[in-house]
């Protein structure tokens, strides 16, 4: 869950507008000082605070809702629009502008700075960009041999000298290779601590590299110290970006977010988690969505795309309609949504299912039936894939004992599977394809109408 007690903290505080009977002064300043403590709790800087608390306030007081909508869900609105605008605002993504395009990472060990550069190398290499790394870490020991390592999982070039303790050489050694590459992303030393001697090699590397984007990676577990960071990392070479790491779980995180203010750089991007494809653009107005419960479609459908493509998910939907669906699909399926990520992760980005609450372990224990039937498609024959109908007690039995599942949870996956055809049989007389345009349309700048209103 991201930032899962401001999350918190932030919908009982919209739950509470939903509850009361009307909206007044007293209600106003109620709700003003929860967020406040939420804000607060979270380590987000006091005077920061106090200025989104201001301004939601003012607001609230003056504005009138517009026709059509309830004073309710025009206080709500005003909590959405005054938090995004806090996060940021408009989301500004990373595009390759020029070739070879320069990312330097910067940042205290800890940070998560080599993690993030597989990540973001990911990221692009699926997008059909050149990717290579460099690493002038020449401070900690093991950093260019984790850098090699997580490159090779990857599949990605990784440039590295060990025996060289000047980066800038290192650089030099290779940069006529560098150039053959679309993005280039720089490891850089860190320190425990902010010192001279880093900041002075951070400045050497940025005025003699010049690199088009300077990225500081906050680990979101510092609190208000990420604003001390952030300013001398701006001071030295200018940052560009921030990006967020460790968003996931319990990290307060507001510090490393209000960071930003200091530096007047955007986060750029958010690590959600320890998986190489566990990062996401970072969309305020999607986040600030999410932290309230109202789900985040525009990320839910940037990590569909990654996985299936239009075409193929047209091709799907027309098998379902005409009732061709077999376990085959329903594997491949199942394959792709656990590329996606984890059951919670995902449906904290669903819009109505984000704040349902469903408990963890709930979620834990679908998870955990998921793998079990995916133990047992793979036990089955491929004349079984194909026709399920052909499943009788006898291959129950056995698709059981080959997969380690009883004969009742191979049962429950044939009951889905039943369950999901007939589904398929009932929209037979709907329009069968989306158009994803359609959709995303429906969803961008609509608030979302729950919390018993």
């Amino acid at each position: 869950m991201v930032l899962d007690k401001l999350s918190d903290a932030l919908k009982n505080t919209l739950s509470k507008i939903a509850n009361a009977l009307f909206v007044d002064e007293r209600l106003i300043d109620e709700l003003v000082k929860d967020i406040q403590r939420a804000l607060l709790s979270s380590d987000v800087n006091v005077k920061l605070v106090f200025e989104v608390s201001k301004s939601i306030k003012e607001r609230a007081l003056k504005e009138k809702p517009p026709s059509g909508i309830t004073q309710k869900e025009h206080l709500i609105k005003i909590v959405y629009e005054e938090l995004v605008k806090f996060m940021g605002g408009e989301t500004t993504k990373l595009e390759l502008t020029e070739k070879p395009f320069k990312m330097m990472m910067v940042g205290l060990f800890g940070s998560g700075k080599t993690t993030t550069i597989f990540k973001i190398a990911k990221y692009y290499a699926k997008r059909g960009n050149k990717v290579a790394a460099i690493g002038l870490d020449v401070y900690r020991p093991a950093a260019m041999d984790q850098l090699e390592q997580g490159c090779k999982q990857i599949n990605i070039p990784c440039f590295i000298d060990k025996k060289e303790k000047d980066p800038l050489k290192i650089y030099k050694k290779y940069e006529k290779e560098l150039n053959e590459f679309d993005l280039i992303l720089i490891d850089t030393s860190g320190r425990d601590a902010l010192s001279k001697d880093l900041i002075k090699e951070i400045e050497e590397l940025n005025n003699k590299i010049k690199p088009h984007e300077k990225l500081l990676v906050l680990s979101a577990d510092i609190g208000q110290a990420a604003q001390v960071q952030a300013k001398t990392f701006h001071e030295a070479c200018n940052i560009t970006g921030v990006i967020v790491t460790k968003l996931d779980g319990t990290a307060k995180g507001g510090g490393a977010i209000s960071a930003c203010a200091v530096s007047g750089a955007k986060i750029k991007f958010i690590g959600l988690g320890e998986k190489v494809d566990d990062l996401e653009i970072f969309n305020p107005t999607g986040f600030v969505s999410r932290i309230l419960g109202m789900g985040d479609i525009e990320a839910l459908l940037e990590k569909t795309r990654e996985v299936i493509s239009e075409e193929e998910a047209q091709d799907m939907s027309k098998k379902m309609i005409k009732g061709e669906f077999n376990f085959l699909d329903l594997y491949d399926q199942m394959e792709k949504m656990s590329s996606m990520g984890s059951l919670s992760k995902l449906i904290e980005l669903v819009p109505g299912l984000s704040s349902a609450k469903i408990p963890k372990e709930m979620l834990d224990v679908q998870e955990g039936k998921m793998k079990k039937w995916k133990y047992a498609l793979q036990s089955m024959t491929k004349k079984e894939l194909e026709d399920p109908e052909i499943i009788d007690f006898a291959r129950v039995q056995r698709i059981g004992q080959g997969s380690g599942n009883s004969g009742e949870e191979v049962r429950s996956l044939i009951k889905q599977y039943k369950q999901s055809k007939k589904m398929m049989k009932m929209m037979k007389g709907m329009e069968n394809e989306q158009d994803m345009s359609k959709l995303m349309k429906k969803f961008k700048g609509k608030m979302p109408k729950g919390f018993g209103m």
